[in-house]
């Protein structure tokens, strides 16, 4: 994927599922966008197509959120409220990128030194139409 439009909450779903169909053990994707951008949409559908059989919401006050019932294990983190890089690991992100499963994580342009170097990065934004575009990108 190097760049998609999506018109809808429901196409910014199926463009996830889409996405879950090539994920490995491993992989990691970056997420960065404004709110409501379609971030955790997309997150819906690497969990639904995962075959993880939960309802998908925003990890802001948790932090992150572990759906282990799919193909491979998703951890879905959320740096939004995180004020520095330290925090990411004493929650212990490491144990997750070296993981058995697949880390996405939202606003993760905040720390991005944490990340490996295979991370995938994928930047959501609004459009003038409406619409959101997802595209792959650079590391920050």
């Amino acid at each position: 994927m190097s760049s998609i439009i999506s018109a809808s909450a429901e196409e910014t779903v199926a463009h996830g599922q889409t996405v879950a169909a090539t994920l490995r053990r491993g992989d990691v994707l970056a997420l960065s966008g404004e709110l409501g951008a379609g971030k955790t949409h997309f997150v819906k559908g690497l969990a639904t197509g995962l075959g993880a059989p939960v309802s998908v919401t925003s990890p802001t006050f948790t932090l992150i959120h572990e759906y282990a019932d799919g193909r491979l294990p998703l951890y879905h983190f959320d740096f939004y409220r995180l004020d520095d890089a330290d925090a990411a690991l004493r929650i212990g992100l490491d144990e997750y990128l070296f993981g058995d499963g697949v880390c996405v994580i939202e606003w993760a342009e905040k720390f991005p030194a944490l990340l490996p170097p295979h991370t995938r990065w994928l930047r959501f934004t609004h459009r003038d139409d409406g619409a959101r575009a997802i595209e792959e990108s650079p590391a920050p």
